[in-house]
């Protein structure tokens, strides 16, 4: 993987700085030369791509590539410990790389401040020799591997959710890819992000680690990678299971290789995209924050429009498709009923089903699921109120917790 025939020299500070490395015989100099003459993407600066950065960093591998669009936001710092207080209102690269040079002033940092794509994926990984997916997205994921299949860089992948996490090694020549594993993505909204169900602070800095760890023993060509292997990860229970993962010949992508270019992932992902009606649409993430005027056959109603209509005293019913635990946090005062419970508890709804419903969540995405099964139990004049309730907090009343 890396080219051993002009492998950078260490310097007396960096033999002194990586001594502890320099001693392992299977890391030894030569080893630390290849960390040096690395170069590794990091997908993401989030809650994986956070240690993962910080320890490749810190192990001496020469060069990180970051990806990434967003801005440090005060929640992110819950689980993203490459961001800190200081930072929050930054561009995500830019706070990461303050970090990481703090970490080693001797790294180079490349950031790719840009949302990854099927028009510039192939272009940003043929300069990496390993890739590393900290994505919280189906999208992304199948876009990340296909682009590493078709350029021949091995997948360190790691996902998180709740108190679960997976890691292994995909696209490498022996083993299989995601799409062996994952065929199909899960249909949409199915599985709920990290903003929506939430993760344990913590759990990203385990899996982050062992992708960071995988990194490492690819680079220096050391102990057995997860190479045909998914490790799945349980903090509650403090417990680590492995299942083998076998290479499918019938796959499109590693297999028959029939993907030959990058595709279209958020149809393949059956993310719609809106009509371009209004200001309103559909991000990748599944929000529904800014919007089409209609979405799934489902109105999208602002939250300044319900706002007029709640002073003008014209106020459709509003239903609120949280969880307890959420109405705790923060709620308009509104009744509650979890969407997943919605089919059971349609009785409990107090109007009648030609009556006017405006249906909310915290971003938009699960009331607009419960929105469909209210059209599919006869309600006739149901919408969706487009970014839920932290749109709420954000343009109609800010003194209201953002969680």
């Amino acid at each position: 993987m890396i080219d051993t025939t002009n492998l950078p020299k260490l310097t007396n500070e960096e033999i002194a700085r990586y001594s502890r490395h320099l001693i392992l015989p299977e890391v030894g100099m030569e080893g630390q030369q290849k960390l040096k003459a690395a170069k590794v993407l990091c997908v993401g600066t989030g809650g994986l791509g956070a240690p993962l950065a910080l320890y490749l960093t810190a192990a001496g591998v020469g060069t990180i590539g970051l990806v990434d669009f967003d801005t440090v936001d005060e929640s992110n710092l819950q689980r993203q410990i490459i961001h800190s207080q200081s930072t929050v209102g930054k561009l995500k690269v830019d706070s990461a790389e303050i970090m990481l040079k703090g970490l080693n002033k001797n790294v180079n940092v490349v950031k790719h401040n840009t949302m990854l794509t099927s028009a510039n994926a192939l272009e940003i990984f043929k300069d990496y020799d390993v890739i590393a997916d900290g994505t919280d997205n189906f999208q992304t994921r199948y876009l990340v591997n296909d682009a590493c299949v078709l350029t021949g860089k091995p997948n360190a992948y790691g996902s998180i959710f709740r108190f679960e996490g997976q890691a292994s090694v995909f696209a490498t020549e022996e083993g299989p890819c995601y799409r062996c594993l994952y065929p199909e993505p899960p249909p949409p909204g199915l599985v709920p992000s990290c903003a929506e169900g939430g993760v344990l602070g913590i759990l990203p800095g385990l899996v982050g680690v062992i992708q960071a760890t995988e990194v490492i023993k690819l680079i220096l060509g050391i102990g057995e990678p997860l190479i045909g292997r998914l490790l799945l990860v349980d903090a509650l229970g403090m417990s680590f299971r492995t299942l083998k993962l076998r290479k499918n010949p019938e796959c499109p992508a590693c297999g028959t290789h029939e993907i030959k270019q990058l595709i279209d992932y958020d149809q393949f992902c059956g993310i719609e995209k809106p009509a371009a009606v209004g200001p309103l649409e559909v991000s990748s993430h599944g929000k529904v924050d800014a919007s089409a005027a209609i979405v799934e056959g489902i109105p999208q109603m602002s939250v300044e429009q319900l706002k007029a209509r709640m002073d003008a005293g014209t106020a459709p019913f509003i239903l609120d498709v949280r969880e307890p635990h959420e109405y705790a946090i923060v709620n308009l005062g509104v009744p509650q009923i979890p969407v997943g419970s919605l089919p059971d508890r349609i009785a409990e709804i107090p109007v009648a089903k030609d009556a006017e419903i405006v249906v909310h969540c915290k971003s938009g995405a699960r009331s607009q699921k419960a929105s469909l099964a209210l059209k599919q139990a006869g309600f006739t004049n149901v919408s969706n109120l487009a970014g839920g309730i932290l749109a709420w907090a954000d343009r109609i009343d800010p003194s209201l917790p953002k969680y």
